[in-house]
């Protein structure tokens, strides 16, 4: 009989050779079926951080059927209390859990996130729909109802961006406010409507076109709460550094938003095809000039 060796197989070492065998199989059919999660990962990349062209407003207005952005402007208070806390942030789809999303369709509902990046891709853009019967290329008014819709990259999927009241169950992670998700049944949840900036001033500009690239606050109709970056709650995700959207309106002494509820409704720049009117807007630093619109051509 021979004596043992550090080469003699011992143990289960068929079954383990087996097993290894199939994990290698399984390896090899699920990457030529496009099914590994690097390959998931690359997928949505492509289709989410793809460049979208934005709608050019030659009136300076809004209007049914644009690709828009939604920027969350200057934050004076977020600045002074949270130093290195970007100016600017679109409203875009949440990566925080992309380990589980299916390369071909996000998960339903899906939620919200404001990035950094002011640059027009698939996952930071947004159509603007009718809810009440308002024609594709008509103004959007003061008061009005519509509705936001992602483009995404997804051709055959649109998610609607909803709220609802807080309860129990669903509230925002983080300041356990209400909570703003994308759904993909467009229902009364997803209705929004523009109001004025200035208190004073929103009873006559009701029925007014809502202009572009101007500050206005964002009002989401079945709760009659504002939209809202507060900037103090973040997460990392696979794109980075995301911080939280909720529906709440924050007032300050004077009963009048904050700049938390600040929004701009982004058009395309018509001298570049690539940029927006942010990049027009904003030749140096110190703040978007208000009434400031493309030219007519």
């Amino acid at each position: 009989m021979a004596a043992y060796r550090a080469g003699v197989l011992i143990g289960n070492w068929q079954e383990e050779a087996s097993l290894e065998e199939d994990r290698l199989r399984d390896f090899m059919h699920k990457r030529e079926r496009g099914e590994l999660l690097i390959q998931k990962i690359n997928k949505l990349q492509d289709k989410l951080l793809k460049k979208v062209q934005l709608s050019v407003s030659y009136d300076g207005f809004i209007h049914f059927g644009d690709t828009v952005m939604l920027l969350n402007s200057d934050n004076k208070s977020s600045a002074e209390n949270y130093p290195g806390v970007c100016s600017s942030l679109t409203l875009a789809i949440n990566m925080d859990e992309i380990s589980i999303y299916s390369a071909e369709s996000l998960p339903r509902p899906c939620g919200v996130s404001a990035v950094e990046s002011v640059d027009p891709v698939g996952r930071n853009t947004f159509c603007i729909l009718s809810v009440d019967g308002g024609a594709a290329g008509e103004p959007v008014r003061f008061g009005q109802n519509f509705g936001l819709g992602t483009t995404g990259g997804f051709s055959d999927q649109m998610l609607y961006l909803a709220s609802d009241h807080k309860s129990f169950l669903r509230f925002a992670k983080k300041s356990r406010l209400q909570q703003v998700f994308l759904t993909e049944e467009l229902s009364y949840l997803t209705w929004w409507q523009a109001t004025f900036l200035d208190p004073q001033l929103r009873l006559e500009s009701e029925g007014f076109p809502v202009p572009a690239n101007s500050k206005m606050i964002i009002t989401h109709c079945h709760t009659n709460r504002s939209l809202a970056v507060p900037r103090n709650f973040w997460t990392r995700s696979y794109f980075g550094k995301e911080y939280e959207v909720n529906c709440h309106t924050y007032l300050d002494s004077h009963k009048a938003e904050e700049d938390k509820n600040y929004w701009l409704i982004v058009t395309g720049n018509p001298r570049d095809e690539d940029g927006t009117m942010i990049d027009r807007l904003n030749p140096q630093p110190g703040g978007i000039r208000k009434n400031e619109f493309p030219e007519e051509t």
